[in-house]
């Protein structure tokens, strides 16, 4: 490919949006152009990366079973409603919806278990059908109320979708290890540092998930890990073993306290001269189900904090959302800072972390403002919370099999399986007949690959001062031949042959004989990040050219005859 023929505008300055250096690079290089917010036209070089991730991905599922579709874009309503996933993502606010010229309502998918179900609950009618693995790679949609970071929170966006289809959960098992195989090579295959870790299900459903995060300081999403033990899990999920709270003592009598202007644990801390380990804080939410929205109350020790995800989970509602002071005021009786259990109304639904559980002679609020209460145990002085684990798991804190302290790192996501179970087929009432001739719900699984994802995460975490460093097996062409001055005659006949011979070798190589100067010339192609540069220029006069590896910068002077032989030795090392 000549890039004089190839339509490529770099900029000199960032977009104003711009907040990742990937998605400023991305931007300047004329790989992305923002229609929208959140809407983006992919350039022909960031096409020909998509094509590329696409390659791999089909042919790595395709190796584990996996059958190219294509399902539809447009999901009617009643699809969604048969899953009862419809008020769920309506309530996050991430559904495109539409209605058609009849008036009936439609989503833009975001992703297609519904669809997918349908579908096999048409086609497939027996167990000697099974197991089946379904996939395609296609545009999704979420309506992000704040899109951002380019292509990592889109509002339309590439993806590859997989659902698995087995007879029982050990053909389930097998799947999900089928997929856990292909996604590992996938991105091990796009040249990207990766980690697996457990994640939370969200309102995808499911016994368990594991998410593929590209490792990247300015990732969005928080891994906890241990090297000890090979634990990793995403912060979502987490689990570990807090310190220890003071040793438990024999009930005693509750004693109410004046506190006044004593809101804070770090304030209580001081007042009482006692650990926050000793305290349960109370945090009212607001919850909302489909029927239904209520304030809830929930109990954790008080050096330790709620996780919101988690809390959401126990709860199985639609959405979460911290109580307005107004709200916490009208149900206690008491100022922000004073909610506790002691004297809450008893139709409050009152939840308590896992860590609480047989704790004594706590301190708490008791809903009266400037008062809180010594010696406050479960059971007597309130009624008995429903205990889950409700609690964020953080850095430092021993992994949960004790072997290790846990570490922080960022990430991107950029896979995420699932083991669904029968959680669709039994809503949508999708069957097959098993063995002993009777109907049985499907054992699903399902699998997704961010295709547009992994393409910025690959330039988040391959770039420098200058621009993007692309992994070689995703770059847009691997090599660039550059003829520094166009006009002489015998750098254009050293470039044009070098382009050639690479070509001949298999090698994706593009020809740099724009009409440029040659500092732009250069800048641009640091810019975009191609990973082997062949320059022809003054040393053309000598036979020498020179090969030069964008990642590393490692220079080397060749005569031109042996460049091909040092340009794979290069690719090699990219």
């Amino acid at each position: 490919m000549r890039l004089s023929k190839l339509h490529i505008v770099t900029l000199r300055d960032d977009p104003a949006d711009a907040e990742l250096p990937s998605h400023r690079l991305l931007a300047r290089g004329g790989y992305i152009v923002k229609a929208a917010s959140g809407l983006y036209t992919y350039g022909p070089l960031m096409w020909r990366t998509m094509k590329k991730i696409t390659a791999i991905v089909n042919e790595e599922i395709t190796a584990e079973g996996g059958i190219e579709v294509m399902m539809p874009i447009m999901h009617p309503r009643e699809l969604w409603e048969s899953s009862g996933r419809w008020d769920r993502y309506v309530a996050d606010g991430i559904l495109f919806t539409l209605k058609d010229s009849k008036g009936a309502d439609f989503c833009l998918g975001p992703t297609h278990e519904e669809v997918i179900t349908s579908y096999a609950d048409q086609t497939i009618t027996s167990y000697k059908q099974l197991p089946v693995n379904l996939y395609q790679i296609q545009d999704k949609f979420r309506d992000e109320i704040r899109p951002r970071y380019g292509l990592l929170r889109g509002r339309e966006f590439i993806m590859m979708d997989a659902y698995s289809f087995d007879a029982d959960q050990a053909g389930l098992d097998e799947s999900y290890a089928a997929m856990d195989r292909a996604y590992r090579r996938i991105f091990t295959r796009c040249g990207v540092s990766f980690r697996s870790v457990q994640a939370d299900a969200g309102a995808i459903g499911g016994s368990g998930s594991e998410e593929f995060m590209v490792i990247a300081e300015a990732g969005e999403d928080a891994i906890l890990y241990c090297e000890e033990s090979g634990y990793a899990a995403n912060v979502e999920k987490a689990d570990s073993i807090p310190a220890e709270a003071p040793p438990c003592s024999e009930a005693v009598e509750m004693e109410k306290t004046a506190t006044p202007d004593v809101r804070t644990v770090e304030q209580l801390e001081a007042f009482f001269d006692l650990p926050a380990a000793a305290m349960a804080k109370t945090v009212l939410y607001k919850a909302t189900w489909a029927e239904e929205e209520a304030l809830i109350a929930v109990m954790m020790r008080g050096d330790l904090n709620i996780n919101e995800v988690k809390l959401t989970n126990a709860l199985d509602c639609l959405s979460l959302e911290l109580a307005e002071d107004q709200a916490i005021v009208k149900l206690t009786g008491a100022e922000v800072g004073f909610a506790g259990p002691v004297g809450l109304d008893e139709k409050v639904r009152l939840l308590a972390d896992k860590t609480l559980e047989g704790r004594t002679n706590l301190l708490t609020g008791c809903n009266e403002t400037g008062f809180h209460c010594l010696n406050v145990n479960a059971g007597r002085d309130f009624p008995a919370p429903a205990y889950h684990d409700l609690r964020e798991a953080k850095a430092g804190e021993l992994s949960p099999d004790g072997k290790g302290p846990l570490l922080e790192a960022r990430g991107i996501e950029v896979g995420h399986i699932f083991k669904l179970g029968d959680k669709y087929s039994t809503a949508m009432k999708a069957s097959f007949i098993g063995e002993n001739g009777k109907p049985a719900p499907f054992v699903m699984g399902c699998y997704g690959i961010g295709v547009s994802r992994t393409a910025q995460s690959a330039v988040e975490q391959g770039h420098d001062d200058k621009g993007i460093v692309w992994p070689a097996a995703i770059a847009p062409f691997e090599v660039a031949v550059a003829i520094v001055d166009v006009r002489k005659e015998d750098q254009v006949e050293v470039g044009e042959r070098l382009y050639a011979e690479l070509q001949a070798a298999g090698v994706d190589v593009c020809l740099d004989d724009r009409k440029v100067r040659a500092g732009a010339k250069f800048k641009d192609l640091e810019l975009l990040g191609f990973p082997v540069q062949v320059t022809a220029g003054r040393g053309v006069s000598e036979g020498k050219v020179e090969v030069t590896l964008r990642a590393t910068g490692e220079r080397v002077e060749v005569l031109a005859e042996e460049a091909c032989a040092h340009v794979q030795a290069f690719l090699e090392k990219a």
